[in-house]
């Protein structure tokens, strides 16, 4: 048996911080984790303790969003890099064993930084080892490993074939575990719907330390972790996807235009057709104060930004009959292939190599601050209600609107196929976001204030009772569960804003396959309100 690295000091300094039972309990975790994996598998290299040198390194490796880096965030006592599957039975083990709370992490690209903090002693669970990815264009299918990340999923599609491909998110270092289990969702939703609209199976290990696919953990627990989030109900090993068919050129545009060129005109044309524009088309709005160069003043920008599954002449003849406001011109249009568009879209000049895809280093434009939120739009905006938006935005200046279009496929899948249930009747998802650069608690507080402020301004122009929110977009502000006595009353307060309908059965599914709870986070699925204790 491995006898743990680990000195007095840093031992003492454990027992300030956390309780005395686990401070005296250490070695014995560490030691369960040894005897529970696999012995071809050395665990002297997946062990991370706070006296490691790699300790430090391998915790920031995966923050990305830098607002919970800061010393004051509460930080993991360890944290295990598994290169098995053993390595996670161990340390699903091992943890109930000892009582030590885990947090799962893929990617690490949740906004709310919930898989690398908690106010409670916990370890993180970092899967970003298990990335192995296997396509077979035969059967239009691919296992992909819950670490691997969107880019690499893109580039080894398109390195089998360049007429497939999967309608993920637009991020590449994203993981997929986290965003595919949340209903992840592309510029080729309206076309082919989520991510869970083509999820086929998947291998996950339960709270019992099983290996289980999706026959044998049944179609509840399978429609459960495509869309209600794996990580209330189990570690996510794989997933199986079905690939989807796209053209050899594909068509882009980024079209922009201020106040002064009418945008308020055209983003209230927008809302009109952007849901039923062909489903080929899929056109973001994104809303922003910009320093206009030629006048010196604030102004509003909107920006139309869009991937079609066609050459420019089809879509230029599909955009005059539908949207003909946008004036697009042949100008305006660039034809390439798919892989090379998902690289566009992470806004790199054209002509970047795509196997940047392939980088697990985020751009810096995904690496800073941030505070995202959400919201959902069932009628359109009247054109004084934006010009009120739109005042208030050149008052608040740094948040940014970011209007994601729905209809097509996502319109025609019932809201209960998945625990995702934001289908038919919805115009688009719309995105808060604001980003910064300093350090620090009050740089925080005043740009998550000024995303809060921008919210609340547009609460009478969205989905109400409830306010729908989208799960991947993790909002704190929402609701936090204590997983006490009150889980299910906390685990609703988000809860049903998330999942409408369909949050109750997905406490009925956690209720079952986790009666103890253990698989459990700041916003984690809730136990039935028996049980919740």
């Amino acid at each position: 048996m491995r006898t743990p690295s680990f000195s007095i000091a840093s031992f003492l300094a454990l027992i300030l911080f956390v309780p005395f039972s686990w401070a005296t309990s250490y070695e014995g975790f560490l030691n369960c984790v040894e005897d529970n994996s696999h012995p071809s598998y050395q665990n002297s290299s997946i062990i991370h303790t706070r006296d490691d040198p790699s300790y430090s390194s391998v915790l920031q490796a995966y923050i990305r969003n830098l607002r919970f880096n800061e010393t004051t965030t509460p930080k993991p006592l360890l944290i295990i890099t598994a290169l098995h599957a053993s390595h996670i039975q161990a340390s699903i083990v091992c943890a109930k064993q000892y009582g030590l709370q885990m947090k799962i992490r893929s990617g690490g690209h949740d906004f709310e930084g919930i898989s690398y903090w908690s106010d409670n002693p916990f370890f993180i669970l970092d899967l970003f080892n298990l990335r192995a990815i296997n396509v077979s264009i035969e059967t239009e299918s691919a296992w992909v490993q819950t670490g691997a990340t969107l880019g690499e999923v893109s580039y080894r599609i398109a390195e089998k074939s360049k007429t497939h491909g999967f309608p993920a998110g637009v991020c590449p270092t994203v993981g997929v575990g986290g965003h595919i289990s949340g209903g992840g969702y592309g510029n080729m939703m309206r076309k082919y719907g989520l991510t869970v609209d083509n999820v086929i199976d998947a291998e996950v290990i339960d709270v019992n330390g099983r290996i289980l696919n999706r026959k044998a953990m049944g179609e509840d627990l399978f429609w459960a972790i495509t869309g209600g989030g794996a990580s209330s109900f189990v570690v996510l090993l794989s997933y199986k996807i079905k690939l989807v068919a796209v053209p050899a050129t594909v068509t882009v545009f980024n079209v922009t235009r201020t106040l002064e060129q009418n945008a308020t005109d055209l983003v209230y044309h927008w809302q009109h057709v952007a849901d039923k524009l062909h489903e080929d088309i899929f056109i973001r709005l994104i809303v922003q104060v910009i320093n206009d160069s030629s006048s010196g003043r604030k102004t509003i920008r909107a920006t139309f930004f869009s991937l079609f599954l066609g050459d420019s002449s089809r879509l230029l003849s599909l955009m005059d009959g539908s949207f003909p406001e946008l004036g697009l011109k042949k100008s305006d249009c660039i034809e390439m292939s798919w892989l090379e568009s998902v690289v566009y879209y992470t806004s790199l000049p054209i002509g970047t190599p795509v196997s940047i895809l392939l980088s697990r280093n985020p751009q810096a434009d995904y690496l800073t601050h941030l505070k995202y939120k959400s919201d959902y739009l069932k009628k359109p905006i009247p054109k004084k209600g934006l010009e009120y938006i739109f005042k208030k935005m050149l008052e608040l200046e740094a948040p940014i609107l970011a209007f994601n279009p729905y209809g097509g496929k996502m319109a025609e899948i019932s809201s209960s196929a998945k625990p995702f249930p934001h289908r038919k009747g919805n115009i688009c998802k719309i995105q808060y976001s604001a980003n910064w650069d300093q350090d620090g608690v009050e740089a925080a507080k005043h740009y998550v204030d000024l995303v809060r402020k921008l919210h609340h301004y547009m609460a009478p122009f969205v989905s109400k009772s409830p306010r729908e929110a989208f799960w991947n977009y993790r909002d704190l502000d929402l609701g936090i569960n204590r997983n006490g006595a009150d889980s299910y009353t906390q685990g609703a307060a988000y809860g049903v804003k998330y999942f409408k309908g369909n949050f109750d059965r997905l406490v009925k599914v956690k209720t079952d396959v986790d009666p103890a709870n253990f698989f459990r986070n700041e916003q984690s699925i809730p136990l039935l309100p028996s049980l919740g204790k």
